[in-house]
């Protein structure tokens, strides 16, 4: 087993790494193994997650074992391992998980995305003794070195410069929209928050049939959520509980993409009718607080959900394809990275950001 030279835009510093404070420098991947694949990264978009992880959020780094993130990575391979399960040449993806233990029975049961020894793309580290210890990198770099079954392929007329949002973003909304029978038994869908996430997971619901309802602070992406798919719009402004109250059992699902410190899930709630479910995809700081009578005297429910399987990746990139769903995005040369995390930080995007290696194919 051998590692390799990558090229990386880095992290050595949590205290400014993520205000566009990274350095490009050689690094040393993971050892090689059978199961790998190594894929020359064309594009990588950036998620609030990755600032969290230059953040020191997901484990620590410095300038000795710095920090690659991005997490939302389309390349090519170039090499294969002998049990990858993947070829030379196809075009993948990798998202938010990279690694898991392979043995338990949420990796047996097809939820690796639940396996407690679950290994992050932009931190890790890994946990199977054969490379205990070795840090993950994500996709700021020219080169993605991990486990095949977490680069998935791409299934004809993915559109590559725009498709890392959806390994992340993507399946983090479409999962649940899934599970939870969005557009068949739970036809009314809302949507809180029309930002990175919020944007993809409007498309999703209308395009499974649902009625869909964008939820936001303010009426200034009203039109974009109408183009993304929304029939109903509600501005919440500084007081979300009467903003729900005139509009209250009109729900049957709700995707909570936001993570402000806290999240007025009571005030939500309202929104909610009978059979209902609130489920939670951004993370609040700080510990939800809510009554339980709203649940009880509706048989609703309040529900969290993670990201997604390769598999469930799979049939999002179909379903993409089938619906015509695409991220909006906006493209950033690899190289401009300190520019695209300092304007990401100022509340740029509308909806996404991805960088693009030129050097090594990608097109802006």
């Amino acid at each position: 087993m051998s590692t390799q030279k990558i090229g990386a835009w880095v992290g050595k510093d949590a205290k400014d790494a993520s205000e566009g404070n990274l350095s490009f420098q050689e690094i040393d991947s993971k050892k090689w193994e059978e199961t790998d694949v190594d894929v020359k990264v064309l594009y990588c978009g950036i998620c609030a997650t990755d600032i969290g992880g230059l953040q020191g959020h997901y484990g620590k780094f410095s300038e000795s074992d710095p920090a690659v993130c991005g997490h939302e990575i389309v390349g090519e391979v170039t090499k294969a391992g002998s049990q990858s399960g993947r070829k030379v040449g196809e075009f993948v993806g990798i998202g938010y998980q990279t690694d898991c233990c392979g043995a338990c029975g949420m990796c047996k049961g097809d939820h690796p995305d639940c396996c407690s020894q679950l290994v992050n793309t932009i931190a890790g580290p890994y946990k199977r003794d054969a490379v205990k210890g070795q840090r993950a990198y994500g996709g700021f770099a020219k080169v993605w070195r991990g486990p095949g079954r977490f680069a998935i392929p791409l299934p004809e007329g993915v559109d590559a410069s725009t498709a890392g949002p959806l390994f992340c973003g993507g399946i983090t909304v479409f999962t649940p929209l899934q599970k939870w029978g969005a557009g068949k038994s739970r036809k009314r869908v809302g949507v809180v928050g029309i930002g990175g996430l919020g944007h993809m997971a409007l498309q999703f619901a209308s395009a499974m049939g649902a009625e869909v309802t964008a939820i936001s602070r303010s009426d200034r992406k009203k039109a974009d959520a109408e183009k993304l798919g929304a029939k109903h719009f509600i501005a919440t402004g500084d007081d979300t509980g009467k903003a729900c109250e005139a509009r209250a059992a009109t729900l049957d699902l709700i995707i909570c993409t936001i993570n402000p410190a806290k999240l007025p899930v009571q005030e939500y709630l309202q929104l909610l009718a009978p059979e209902g479910v609130f489920v939670i995809v951004g993370i609040p700081e700080q510990p939800l607080a809510f009554s339980g009578l709203p649940l009880v005297i509706k048989n609703a429910a309040v529900a969290g959900s993670h990201i997604g399987s390769p598999d469930q990746i799979t049939d999002m990139l179909k379903f993409s394809v089938q619906h015509n769903v695409k991220p909006w995005v906006q493209k950033y040369n690899m190289d401009d990275i300190n520019k695209a995390l300092k304007d990401f930080n100022a509340g740029k995007p509308e909806f996404r950001f991805v960088l693009v290696n030129t050097d090594n194919g990608g097109k802006l």
